[in-house]
């Protein structure tokens, strides 16, 4: 029988605040906060997921890592860091492992460098391509903290870090390491802002998903980061499962094929039973194609009646984050809420029509008893899916 890994600590920054009290307050809070208009990246003020709390210092980094990605993540870290620096002084650096997700990286210095460029004839001094690495994030922690075990960033668009867990886990199921810092970074730029754009999938509202009025998503940036290990925890990562469409480059199969194929693979690798999940965490980005395809898919698997919610109309879409972020979240429902107090679906309430009903968390809402189980779905471009099951340990 493979052993079973534990989240043992949990560090995060989002729009919803820094730390796990700040953004739990406001995840179970009955108005949404986070997610608001903000100018500096499109040629209008758009509803972003910002974050504005303050990040540490890069002090510890190499100047060709300095980013807002890597300031993101360094303020994760800093909220586990004991944890952390115990575990490398009970293991050996050798035994500790970095495995993260990420989109961005550091585009955004990229994009600042090169509007330098243009203005003067010449790079910025502060510029280096390391920066846009997508393994920057990874080369950051294990920099700071003087590791030597496996360090990698998998970049798979929006199941990124919903997979990085999966990985972690795996390697400490193999017996590969004893821990492993694990989660997700992504940070705002206007790369990512015009991509979207393009593809008419950016709202410049409150995201609103499930909705019949929904059009598109809102852009958000986060760092979620766990420590993980096999000693006993208060969350167990007890399922995951992946799968690819290779459907379309950005549309989803819309039948939720490989949706399915995820959410089984993770109950199944559980042991869970469907009825025994007592919230799903949904990727429920307010675009027409994916909200109708995960619909559908939980409705098949799940029906009509588990708890079911989309925090992104507080946070925004993290993309290479939202996996890490929304297990955090999980993690956060899982842990000190004797109530169950459950994350809200905020939205307009004008339910699509052509799409199969779900339980949507009304603001306030709670199970009256500690919650056992969450499902926490990513689905990205390239079809990759990724589904994650988090217990109360």
């Amino acid at each position: 029988m493979m052993p079973p890994v534990f989240l043992n600590q949990l560090g995060l920054v989002c729009a919803l605040g820094s730390g796990k009290h700040a953004v739990a307050q406001a995840l179970f809070a009955t108005a949404p906060t986070g997610v608001a208009s903000h100018a500096g990246f499109a040629d209008r003020p758009l509803h972003l997921g910002v974050v504005t709390a303050g990040l540490v210092a890069q002090d510890a980094l190499p100047k060709a890592l300095h980013s807002r990605n890597n300031a993101l993540l360094l303020t994760a870290l800093a909220q586990v860091r004991p944890a952390v620096d115990a575990a490398i002084a009970r293991f050996g650096p050798e035994r500790v492992a970095v495995v993260l997700g990420t989109s961005t990286s550091g585009i955004g210095e990229g994009e600042a460098a090169i509007a330098g460029h243009h203005a003067t004839g010449q790079l910025p001094a502060s510029f280096h391509l390391c920066q846009q690495e997508l393994g920057a994030p990874a080369q950051a922690l294990t920099h700071v903290l003087g590791l030597a075990g496996p360090s990698y960033v998998i970049s798979t668009a929006c199941s990124s870090s919903a997979k990085a867990l999966a990985s972690a886990a795996r390697l400490l199921r193999a017996g590969t390491v004893d821990a492993v810092l694990t989660g997700g970074v992504d940070s705002l730029c206007r790369f990512t802002v015009a991509g979207f754009r393009s593809l008419d999938s950016v709202s410049e509202e409150r995201c609103n998903p499930m909705s019949v009025r929904r059009h598109g998503i809102n852009i958000g940036e986060a760092a979620a980061l766990f420590l993980m290990t096999r000693e006993p925890g208060p969350v167990r990562l007890s399922g995951w499962g992946e799968s690819s469409d290779a459907h379309h480059i950005s549309a989803p199969e819309p039948g939720g094929r490989g949706a399915l194929t995820a959410i089984r693979e993770a109950l199944t690798r559980a042991g869970l039973s469907p009825e025994r999940v007592d919230y799903v965490n949904l990727h429920g980005t307010a675009t027409v194609q994916n909200d109708a395809m995960e619909s559908r898919a939980v409705h098949a698997l799940l029906g009509p009646d588990v708890k079911a919610s989309s925090t992104k109309p507080l946070t925004g879409h993290t993309l290479g984050a939202a996996g890490a972020l929304e297990a955090a979240f999980a993690w956060l429902t899982l842990v000190d809420n004797p109530q169950g107090k459950l994350p809200a679906h905020f939205w307009d309430g004008e339910a699509d029509p052509t799409l199969p009903a779900l339980s949507l968390v009304k603001p306030g809402e709670a199970l009256g008893r500690p919650v056992r189980s969450v499902l926490s779905n990513s689905f990205a471009f390239g079809g990759s899916n990724a589904a994650l099951v988090l217990e109360n340990a």
